[in-house]
This record gives structure tokens, sequence and C-alpha cells, in this order.
């Protein structure tokens, strides 16, 4: 009796071995096929204001607060692009028309760019909305706003109405 007690463990060792190959070689294969995806997303995210040769609307700063994108660099002074997701440039607020600027506050509009989400925005997707800049301070011994307050007009990204970022 104990040699069919035997023949049973190995037998269930190999189909758990199996198991665990199969599963492994199945979760490689769709890791790699995604890889393609993966590369591309770069090339498909929308671009900082330093990535498409985007300069500042504004002359010398003469004491305003600029921009740091994803906080680094030199503060822009009225950006038309600021990156909202840094990690994977998700969402970008283009198009931005500032209607005040000053150096405590500004105010614009424009539109926030979803290029991939989980939210089901889809691709491409695009929101308009209202921008403020707040909480002006030095920061790395330039004058920066460290505060984004995005309000959407109408529909929304993420289904919140209005969303706070933090740009220092």
């Amino acid at each position: 009796m104990t040699d069919r007690a035997g023949a049973r463990w190995a037998r269930g060792r190999t189909a758990v071995t199996a198991f665990v190959v199969v599963t492994a070689l199945a979760g490689g294969g769709v890791w790699f096929s995604q890889e393609s995806n993966r590369a591309s997303a770069v090339d498909v995210a929308p671009k900082t204001s330093a990535a498409q040769g985007v300069k500042s609307a504004g002359k010398p700063s003469g004491g305003l607060p600029g921009v740091r994108d994803c906080g680094f660099g030199t503060p822009e002074i009225k950006p038309e692009v600021i990156t909202l997701t840094c990690g994977d440039a998700g969402m970008v607020a283009t198009a931005i028309r500032w209607d005040r600027y000053g150096s405590r506050e500004a105010e614009g509009r424009g539109v926030v760019q979803v290029e991939q989400t989980a939210a089901g925005a889809g691709t491409g997707a695009v929101f308009p909305a209202t921008f403020r800049l707040y909480g002006a301070k030095d920061v790395d011994g330039a004058r920066a706003f460290t505060g984004l307050e995005v309000t959407y007009e109408g529909s929304t990204p993420l289904g919140d109405t209005t969303e706070m970022y933090n740009l220092a």
C-alpha cells in the first residue's frame, strides 16, 4: 500500500508542478506581449511644454511666481501646459490661457487631456476646465506656485468636479 500512496503523491506533485510552470509561462507571455504597449505609451502621452518647445507667454517675471513642471526645473511664467500626473503623464492640462496672473494667485482656462485611465475616460479624452494656481513661495531659490486647483466644466475624467494638485 505504501507504493500506491507514493505513486499518488508523485502524480499530485507532477500535476502541481505542471500547473505552476504553465501559469508562469502564460503570465510571462502576457507581460512580454504588452511590452510594445509600454514602450509606445511614452510616444502617445501628452507632452509637457518643455518637450513641445512651448515657451513661456510671459516676458521677464517681474517677481511673478512660475510653475515647475512636476516640481523640477526653473519655474515657467504663464505656462500653456502643466503635467497633472507626473508618474505616467496620463493627465495633462493644455491650451491654458491665463485670464489673471498675479503674485499670489492665477486663473485661466484650458483643457485636461487624458491619455489612459482606469476610470474609463478612454484614450485621447479631453475635458474643458478652469485652473487656479495658488500658494506662491520660494522653492529652490525661485518663486513658484505650489498648488493647482482644476475645476471641470461638465464631464470629468475621475468623477470629481474639482481636483487639487501639489506642484512643489
